[in-house]
């Protein structure tokens, strides 16, 4: 098989194959024994109809059709491969020759185009010399305060007020939805904390100072039901005000909330945590901005089709096919995420980025937790979808950043060095892992070997 590419964009090459009629002979056989099974000729079993007599009856064009059909996305899989293209989406294609239409005829090739949108080509600059810089990681006593106060809401009680209600007061809430003076919906005994920000526009500005028992209306845009999106007049009751109640910050308090016997050592510990989920907080805030920076000083094109079929996948989904509005903010998240994937891709193939076994199951555990799957059935899921490979290439984009920020200097506000690899790794330590998971698939090698070894001679002295 011969097969040639010529590029028409940045993003879309045209493939060129010629395929011999020998190489294409299986799949000719097996459209003749498909055939055969198909079609009933007096006289002959099913599947025992002969090549000339489906010549004949059903005519070789036909076979010739069903043969190429067959083999058409093998050839093109491994056109693919020689070319080392890699394909973003489905290809156009087009059979321009076709041999062995006549019976008998041996000769010519199997000759057809493949037009398909690809991954552009990018030179990625050398991360050696790139740098980026991160929040503190100091803690504060108001940060340590702030998670204390976060345990005590959790363990606090509501209590009634007889006052206006304020930020981060309770009210049980009654709405009621007009549109040009009719009723359009209405929801009662609602308990809302008000400063939330997520039912209604306005609505914390509206409960702000209104007392148990008192009414107001405002103006805002209805996000539910089937008024979405249009403005409408809502009048908000206010049954009761509650504030919530925070226990003390003592021992006793430490032994409730916690393993802890004083609020010292609670104390100690809840600092301990800030500690950890800033440092954890300075990883992600790396990754993002090093990914800024690179796309920042990138053109990446994007393929125009592959983000016209994601954007139709997406509104079709959503039944909004017809909002325009919608397709431009649609369009401008897929190009993005379609950017970044474009790089992360690239990167990690410079890096040379491998997933182990571990990363990739971790992720597919996490991602069952998503989908509220038990993590085996999931997995299996997945791998009889065929996408596990998907499945490895997304663990490999984000594995691509932390290997890079290895190679970039990542400092902090007063420009002291930041020492992440807690959390993005470090070379060796994928080295081992990858030579941990060698020596296991080379010993589970060794033991079908020496299986298939010990059961040899046994069939031998039974024959």
């Amino acid at each position: 098989m011969k097969s040639a590419v010529e590029t028409l964009e940045p993003t879309k090459v045209r493939l060129t194959v010629e395929v011999p009629y020998d190489e294409l002979k299986p799949s000719i056989d097996h459209a003749y024994s498909h055939i055969a099974e198909q079609v009933n000729i007096p006289g002959f079993r099913k599947g025992k109809v002969p090549p000339r007599i489906i010549d004949q009856r059903v005519g070789r064009p036909a076979v010739m059709e069903h043969a190429v059909n067959e083999g058409l996305s093998g050839f093109y899989a491994e056109a693919v491969r020689e070319n080392k293209l890699r394909p973003l989406g489905q290809p156009e294609v087009d059979v321009t020759k076709v041999p062995g239409l006549v019976p008998g005829e041996t000769d010519g090739d199997l000759v057809f185009t493949a037009e398909v949108e690809v991954r552009p080509e990018i030179e990625i600059p050398s991360l050696d010399g790139l740098s980026v810089t991160v929040d503190d990681s100091e803690i504060t006593d108001e940060d340590v305060q702030g998670r204390l106060d976060t345990l005590r809401e959790r363990f606090g009680t509501l209590v009634g007020v007889d006052r206006p209600a304020a930020d981060k007061d309770f009210a049980v809430i009654d709405l009621v939805a007009k549109i040009d003076g009719e009723e359009v919906d209405t929801v009662s005994g609602v308990s809302y904390q008000i400063g939330s920000g997520n039912m209604l526009e306005g609505l914390d500005e509206a409960l702000t100072g209104l007392s148990a028992g008192e009414t107001t209306t405002f103006s805002t845009t209805l996000v539910g039901g089937d008024h979405a999106g249009e403005q409408a007049e809502v009048t908000v009751t206010a049954s009761s005000v509650k504030e919530r109640e925070l226990p003390e910050a003592d021992d006793d308090f430490a032994q409730m909330a916690s393993e802890f016997d004083t609020v010292e050592e609670l104390l100690a510990d809840l600092r301990e945590q800030a500690t950890k989920i800033k440092a954890q907080n300075q990883a992600v805030q790396a990754r993002d901005l090093l990914l800024e920076q690179l796309l920042e000083q990138l053109e990446i094109p994007v393929p125009a089709g592959a983000v016209e079929a994601e954007v139709h996948r997406h509104l079709e989904s959503e039944g909004r096919l017809e909002d325009d509005v919608h397709r431009t903010e649609v369009t401008e998240q897929a190009q993005t995420a379609l950017r970044n994937q474009i790089l992360l891709d690239t990167l990690a193939e410079n890096l040379e980025v491998k997933v182990n076994q571990g990363e990739l199951v971790d992720y597919l555990v996490s991602a069952s937790r998503q989908y509220g799957m038990d993590p085996n059935t999931f997995i299996q899921t997945i791998d009889q979808q065929g996408q596990i490979p998907a499945m490895v290439a997304e663990v490999a984009r984000s594995k691509a950043l932390a290997v890079a920020l290895r190679h970039v200097a990542v400092v902090d506000g007063s420009g002291a060095a930041v020492d992440l690899s807690e959390y993005i790794g470090t070379d060796e330590e994928d080295a081992a892992q990858t030579a941990l998971e060698d020596a296991a698939t080379a010993a589970a090698e060794g033991d079908e070997d020496a299986t298939e070894a010990t059961e040899a001679p046994a069939e031998d002295a039974k024959a």
